[in-house]
């Protein structure tokens, strides 16, 4: 017996089932994945993120984005949510779609335990295919640690990760920086017991 969950979806049997929706749904190459809800330390630190990014590049040449942006990578055939997505103007949309970004230069997103192996793994693969993306962030929701992946070069990305909350965080992609303190305004850690 084939269960619903192995059910291959169309790209238009995705969208026609996305716009009904109340929640927020992947597609992956076929398969429907539901996006999972956030925690408090997830949407604040998407938040503040977003906040400081949308401050900064007021008035630039650029387009911000928070959670419910739909991207497209079209080399796999994903639809996603980046939690934040930063994209230059002029803004490109997937040909035939009015709400689906496919020019991202920077993408963030908050790690949980349920996502983190897949955001590290086969999601920043398939990120990496999408031509104009050019910063790739990773933060952790449960203790101060941010990685941080900037592209030198066709094929060659450059790691930095972050555990000290005094540090400043620099952009590439445009001239910004950011103390990892205030990505972490607000979150509250559970104690390690």
């Amino acid at each position: 017996m084939v269960s619903q969950l192995e059910k291959k979806y169309t790209d238009e049997e995705y969208f026609e089932q996305e716009i009904a929706s109340e929640t927020r749904n992947e597609y992956r190459d076929g398969e429907v994945v539901p996006m999972t809800g956030g925690t408090p330390n997830h949407n604040d630190i998407a938040g503040n993120l977003y906040v400081f990014l949308k401050l900064a590049l007021k008035g630039k040449n650029y387009r911000t984005f928070y959670a419910d942006q739909r991207l497209c990578i079209p080399d796999r055939n994903i639809h996603t949510y980046p939690d934040v997505m930063v994209a230059e103007k002029p803004l490109q949309l997937q040909p035939g779609l009015k709400d689906t970004v496919i020019n991202p230069c920077l993408i963030a997103e908050v790690l949980s335990k349920s996502t983190q192996n897949y955001d590290r793994g086969e999601k920043f693969v398939a990120y990496r295919t999408i031509a104009s993306l050019k910063e790739y962030l990773l933060i952790d929701q449960y203790s101060v640690h941010v990685e941080h992946y900037v592209k030198t070069a066709a094929h060659q990305w450059l790691f930095s990760e972050y555990d000290d909350p005094t540090t400043m965080l620099s952009f590439s992609t445009f001239e910004f920086e950011l103390q990892i303190s205030d990505l972490y305004e607000n979150v509250e850690f559970e104690a390690i017991s």
